[in-house]
């Protein structure tokens, strides 16, 4: 490779078509390779060689658009720069390809093409001196006097002035700088151009200046350019030396003389305004001192920190979220309360306990305007409208509404939200929620919050301890933002179906408001002011075309549906929509397409085709259609034909059921075999009831299967509660069981129109249970005219609807005496009060 004329390149060399960049000799790029023959020409030519002569290779820069590539071999560029590979990196991803880094040595031009495949293969002519990029400036290789020599002074007195604009300690300032003092004069176009920012046709064009002169004269403006650029952007800017740090900032990759400085004012400098403009909105979000302590330490933090650290981003977020919470913002309630009274009874039938509260917070708060948010819990089975009462209290106050799905949560950072030291930590759903409604007095719905769940990962419910209580809310402690949060001006309203499942001391922190199943009579108003309208709007039917009368509609609900809510009943009337809008549908396509030969076929026919009559009257045949046979019968009296029955009530997650409980008696051993899924309670029930029967059976004339004075004596007792497949617990049933085992032993029957509850004691006391509203109601529904209550129950029966209490006779019993004289026609054998007053009844 030594030769008279100094290092000499091969004569033979296989070239490299780059789309991408321009290498210029002394320069060194990394170039992407992907095409066919550029990876054949690395994998068989660079990877393989052995010697240093093999990782000499020509590049040339192929000007054709990559999109449009083909196959066939492009026009080559005339003039290409030999370079040797100082690396080369191969990946599979996203594609297969290759890296290499080529660092410049000379110019040369394509004399013949040897070969196109499997790498293109060429005949070349080296154009330039290799020495002088690789030996040091000396006073004897200085650039020839006369134009050419004017012209490399005033090139290197440029570069010089170049560099005392940037920063010394930026690394490629100071490589630049040592460039600058040991590389010959003629060598300088070809590095400068390649550290500049300049484009590739820029470069290309010095890349074709062969001769010394045109290369001076074409780099030149480029340098005098970079140069009124950053005297520009020094004169706008006022640069502190932070700042020129990032406006020569080096790309991402490495530091080579190929490298270029980012000079242009365009570029990256935003960055300097953003934390600028971040600084502003810090001190503009009116957060409390402690807060804007953190915030502009992280902010401190983050001007020192460089952009490409994985924590930038991380910081940044943080300080955009605390920014964004509402730290001081807040709606201005509307505390009209007739106003929001009417809004409320617009929204919702029934539901006067909860109105009422309502209506109580804003009285307070019109009084106090600093009041604390109450934290209400709305307990009901489902489809009563806890939900839609939440949102309505939101609008009737005037304020925003965030619903948050607690079921099935079940990791306490959902809550609190996690540490900032994890990957992909986030505030918790609380803090999300503010940010999303903006402000700090929002009415927040925690949905469902008895399903919440345990794991692994903590305990959700205990998390909530510190959100809904109005004592330490004030103060709540996202673990992501780490400082105090202030929710005391929050109305949080959670909803549940069943206390037993939220824990205790959970249940301590809320107001619970118990939302009952509704009446017969409120569904109908409900259906007919809100489910009825509502279905026909969104089935595009009008009240014109269908209606559904009032009694129609109870048939709907005692017959088809057995819930404490509306759910199922607005399915029902969804259906009966549906079918009407067939109906409707049909007749429209007979109307427009009525042709004269259509009207004869339908007088053929007769009035088969004939559109129906508007509106179309739901009646009890068209419900039969519609809905199928009744699903659910209300006939309870001829349950009781046999002595041994009797009509207990239950309270479920769903309302109130009736119960009957059944027992029956053959010889035996004196066993009692109890069936029907029961719980520990109630088994203990069965077997208190029997113990009080045996004691009292010579007062109230009880006898075995032969007329013995135990009723036990040689014989079995068999206890069910149908419905077997459900499970069935607690101690309300004690009343109905001794009431039923009374029936059995004395061969009488319990009246059909009675049902009982209420828990027992051995000394034959009647003890108040729970649910009574619900229980109440369920009798109602199943047309049982009198209800047997335990003495302390009383109280309950003041929120019973008007129109039930009307129609049930009421008993309220404290001990088993007067149960028993209430459940048998004529009174019962042997207790006080039939001899003495009549029953205690009570039309409440």
């Amino acid at each position: 490779m030594t030769s008279a004329g100094g290092i000499q390149i091969p004569s033979r060399l296989p070239l490299l078509l780059t789309h991408e960049g321009v290498l210029l000799p002394g320069s060194t790029v990394r170039f992407s390779v992907d095409s066919p023959r550029n990876m054949q020409l690395v994998s068989q030519r660079l990877l393989k060689g052995t010697s240093l002569k093999s990782t000499i290779i020509g590049v040339i820069p192929n000007t054709r658009d990559p999109e449009h590539d083909t196959d066939d071999l492009p026009t080559l560029h005339k003039i290409g720069t030999a370079g040797i590979a100082v690396q080369v990196v191969g990946s599979n991803w996203p594609k297969p390809h290759y890296t290499l880094l080529i660092t410049g040595l000379c110019r040369f031009s394509v004399s013949s093409l040897l070969k196109e495949r499997p790498f293109v293969l060429a005949e070349v002519e080296q154009l330039d001196k290799l020495e002088q990029y690789t030996t040091p400036a000396t006073s004897g290789t200085s650039a020839e006097d006369g134009e050419l020599g004017e012209l490399s002074q005033k090139f290197y007195q440029a570069a010089v002035q170049l560099l005392g604009m940037l920063d010394m300690s930026v690394p490629v300032v100071a490589k630049f700088r040592r460039l600058l003092d040991s590389l010959p004069r003629e060598t300088l176009p070809d590095v400068v151009a390649s550290m500049i920012r300049t484009s590739n046709k820029e470069k290309l064009q010095v890349l074709d200046a062969v001769s010394l002169e045109e290369r001076f004269k074409k780099a030149l403006p480029m340098l005098t350019r970079q140069i009124e650029g950053l005297k520009l952007l020094q004169r706008t800017r006022k640069m502190s030396p932070d700042n020129e740090k990032r406006v020569l900032s080096v790309r991402k990759g490495g530091v080579f003389p190929g490298r270029q400085f980012n000079l242009d004012e365009e570029d990256e400098d935003d960055d300097g305004d953003d934390t600028t403009a971040l600084e502003r909105k810090v001190n503009g979000a009116n957060m409390p001192e402690a807060a804007l302590r953190v915030c502009l330490k992280e902010l401190k933090r983050l001007k020192k920190m460089p952009q490409s650290m994985p924590e930038y981003a991380l910081t940044r977020n943080y300080l955009d979220l605390m920014v964004e919470l509402p730290w001081s913002k807040s709606t201005k309630d509307c505390l009209d309360i007739r106003a929001a009274r009417t809004l409320l009874d617009n929204d919702h039938y029934a539901m006067d306990k909860l109105k009422r509260r309502v209506l109580e917070y804003l009285a307070v708060r019109q009084l106090k305007t600093s009041l604390k948010g109450p934290i209400l819990c709305f307990v009901g089975p489902p489809g009563v409208g806890k939900t839609s009462v939440g949102r309505s209290i939101a609008r009737t106050l005037g304020r925003e509404f965030h619903r948050i799905a607690l079921g099935g949560i079940c990791d306490q950072s959902d809550i609190r939200g996690h540490r900032r030291t994890y990957v992909g930590s986030m505030p918790g759903r609380i803090i999300n929620g503010l940010k999303t409604v903006g402000v700090n007095n929002p009415v927040f719905l925690l949905d469902e919050v008895d399903k919440l769940g345990k794991s692994l990962q903590g305990d959700p419910a205990a998390a909530l301890l510190e959100v809904l209580d109005p004592e330490q809310n004030h103060s709540f402690t996202d673990h992501y933002l780490n400082v105090a949060f202030d929710l005391s001006q929050v109305l949080f309203i959670a909803t549940a179906n069943n206390t037993a499942t939220i824990p205790p001391a959970l249940l301590d922190r809320m107001e619970v408001l118990q939302v009952p199943g509704y009446t017969q009579e409120e569904k109908v108003e409900i259906a007919h002011r809100h489910l009825i309208p509502n279905q026909l709007e969104q089935h595009g039917l009008t009240p014109q075309q269908l209606h559904i009368p009032q009694d129609t509609t109870q048939d709907i609900i005692s017959r088809y549906t057995r819930e404490a809510g509306v759910r199922s009943l607005e399915r029902k009337i969804g259906a009966i929509c549906r079918a009407v809008a067939v109906k409707v549908a049909e007749s429209h396509r007979l109307t427009k397409t009525e042709t004269s030969t259509e009207n004869q076929q339908q007088q053929q026919e007769g009035d088969k085709a004939a559109p129906p009559e508007m509106p179309i009257v739901i009646d009890h045949v068209a419900l039969k259609d519609i809905l199928g046979p009744p699903l659910f019968e209300m006939e309870v009296s001829e349950r009781l034909t046999l002595p041994g029955v009797a009509l207990g009530l239950a309270w479920t997650p769903l309302g109130g059921e009736i119960m009957f409980v059944e027992a029956s008696r053959t010889e035996g051993e004196g066993q009692l075999t109890l069936t029907g899924q029961l719980g520990d309670v109630m088994k203990e029930s069965a077997h208190l009831a029997i113990s009080w029967l045996r004691a009292n059976a010579k007062t109230y004339q009880l006898t075995n299967m032969v007329g013995g004075p135990d009723p036990l004596e040689g014989t079995d007792i068999h206890l069910h509660f149908p419905a077997g497949a459900v499970t069935k617990d607690g101690p309300s049933a004690g009343v109905t069981i001794v009431t039923c085992l009374a029936s059995l032993f004395s061969g009488r029957l319990v009246r059909s129109d009675v049902a009982m509850t209420g828990e027992i004691t051995l000394r034959g006391l009647v003890l108040p249970v729970g649910g009574i509203k619900d229980k109440v109601l369920a009798a109602h529904r199943a047309g049982v005219k009198r209800v047997i209550l335990p003495k302390r129950n009383e109280k309950d029966l003041e929120e019973l609807p008007a129109n039930v209490r009307a129609d049930l006779d009421f008993i309220t019993a404290s001990s088993l005496d007067e149960v028993l004289n209430a459940s048998f026609d004529g009174g019962f054998p042997g207790t006080s009060s039939s001899h003495s007053h009549p029953q205690l009844s009570s039309k409440l």
